[in-house]
């Protein structure tokens, strides 16, 4: 790869094309993490990389490509619109790489126990020729249970495996954020090649696996996901250095460990068969523990029962501590969970699984502020003079148009997510922009901790203050222009 291009390449020195200095504005503090990611990219594709990134943190309201493109700032604002259309749809780099250099930019903010999860989206797209659409189970819109009994809805989109790591806020050390390093789309059976396919959990331990190769000795990984990972095409897979959390079915067939080897014939696997968690919980000769355990951001009153055993349907040899809960009110049905450290405590246990909720959190983020599903990869427009081609049901792909586009287009929006958060960590001003969001809006009266839709706000105000401020360098002629962004972002 190319070597990373002087700082001046980005700010407001070089101008061509007729572009002018506020146009291709960047703060030093944005340049600085955008130029982290150079060896990722040829110089050229870096300035593309810079100004799409750029232009999807200043864009508001739909991301389409042409709007991100107009809202974009660095170099690469000069060149012809092409440029840009192409490093997403024709440019030859990894999204993979992109997650490394994330990793060590995130690093420092890690604690030693690190906390990933996994889990898949649906991203809804429309019209016959996105690559890799079809039908997949919408968990958004479905019901499962209530007055108006269980219903389940397919909607049409593409299917995204993704693996994010917990960053903890300084500001709230209870809290985090989940930020996406990883990514593999998910092709539908029915719509993928036979040679080609591959299950969701298969595209999760591959994630996983590379995620591995990263954690250095000094550190732990902490894996946690939902019912359809916790399978034994990806928890067999792990490190023994790895713990997975995750829930366990109510009639899972559990077993004693094998006692010592008597000497004749081939070694037992697995001893005596256990009660199984639902057995368990309806049994009156193990008694309740009452704890308090924090999570999901509150003091929640538990019942649990716990025992030591093997699960060797999922956890193939891996000794588990298995826990069953019950609501001592009466609400939420008695559930299970699991964990491939025996010796981890129940608190602990039920606290890591519930931090796997902030992966669901940045999905909602990423689709509602960033647009994640704005994005027409693969659209095309006919020759004119030709005739519209007769419809077909189903999705029909113009040939290989497109894909490139849509492997590369959803990690560039995740990675823009990631690098705000990583900026607001190491310039944000919390305190203040908290005090700013309740003097516009006084009715969050239990505000005390800026939201990712704040710090979004915050980065697009430095940029847009630069942009539109006489001389970007001159920080007092800047400030008035800061100010009056600011506030008019954190209350719209």
């Amino acid at each position: 790869m190319a070597r990373a291009p002087p700082p001046d390449v980005f700010g407001v020195k070089q101008t061509h094309r007729g572009g002018s200095a506020r146009e291709e504005y960047i703060p030093a503090t944005l340049e600085t993490i955008l130029l982290s990611f150079a060896p990722c990219f040829t110089a050229p594709s870096l300035e593309n990389f810079v100004a799409i990134v750029s232009g999807w943190i200043s864009c508001s309201g739909k991301r389409h490509i042409s709007r991100v493109i107009q809202a974009a700032c660095g170099s690469a604002r000069t060149k012809h619109f092409s440029t840009l259309y192409r490093f997403l749809s024709r440019a030859r780099w990894s999204a993979d790489h992109l997650g490394e250099v994330l990793f060590r930019l995130l690093f420092r903010w890690l604690p030693e126990d690190i906390d990933a999860m996994v889990d898949d989206t649906l991203c809804h797209r429309s019209g016959p020729h996105i690559f890799a659409g079809a039908m997949h189970h919408d968990a958004s819109r479905s019901n499962y249970g209530g007055g108006s009994g269980r219903s389940t809805v397919f909607s049409f989109g593409q299917n995204w495996v993704v693996l994010a790591l917990r960053v903890p806020l300084p500001w709230d050390p209870d809290r985090g954020v989940a930020l996406p390093i990883l990514f593999r789309l998910y092709r539908s059976k029915k719509r993928c090649p036979e040679t080609l396919y591959r299950k969701r959990t298969e595209l999760a331990a591959e994630l996983v696996g590379i995620l591995e190769t990263w954690i250095p000795a000094s550190h732990r990984l902490i894996l946690s996901g939902d019912a359809e990972y916790s399978c034994r095409t990806l928890v067999p897979r792990l490190l023994k250095a790895t713990t997975f959390v995750g829930p366990m079915h109510m009639d899972a067939a559990l077993h004693d460990p094998p006692g010592k080897y008597a000497g004749f014939g081939r070694p037992r696997k697995a001893g005596r068969r256990l009660a199984t968690p639902r057995q368990l919980a309806a049994s009156g000769s193990t008694p309740w523990e009452q704890r308090t355990v924090r999570i999901y951001g509150r003091e929640v009153a538990i019942l649990t029962k716990t025992m030591r055993c093997l699960w060797r349907t999922v956890a193939g040899e891996r000794l588990v501590r298995m826990v069953v809960t019950r609501d001592p009110s009466g609400r939420i049905s008695d559930r299970a969970y699991f964990s491939t450290e025996p010796d981890m405590r129940i608190e602990e246990l039920l606290q890591r699984f519930s931090r796997r909720w902030l992966i669901e959190v940045t999905f909602r983020d990423l689709k509602q502020l960033l647009g994640l599903e704005d994005p027409r990869n693969g659209w095309w427009r006919r020759k004119q003079g030709t005739r519209r081609p007769r419809k077909q049901a189903g999705p029909k792909a113009r040939g290989r148009r497109g894909q490139t586009a849509t492997l590369h287009t959803t990690p560039i929006v995740c990675v823009s997510y990631a690098i705000v958060i990583l900026w607001y960590l190491e310039h944000g001003r919390p305190d203040e922009d908290v005090r700013r969001v309740r003097e516009w809006s006084p009715w969050y009266r239990s505000k005390r901790t800026p939201s990712v839709a704040d710090m979004l706000a915050t980065l697009r105000a430095e940029i847009w203050a630069g942009r539109l401020s006489e001389d970007p360098r001159d920080h007092r002629s800047r400030r008035k222009y800061l100010e009056r962004i600011r506030d008019v972002l954190h209350c719209a």
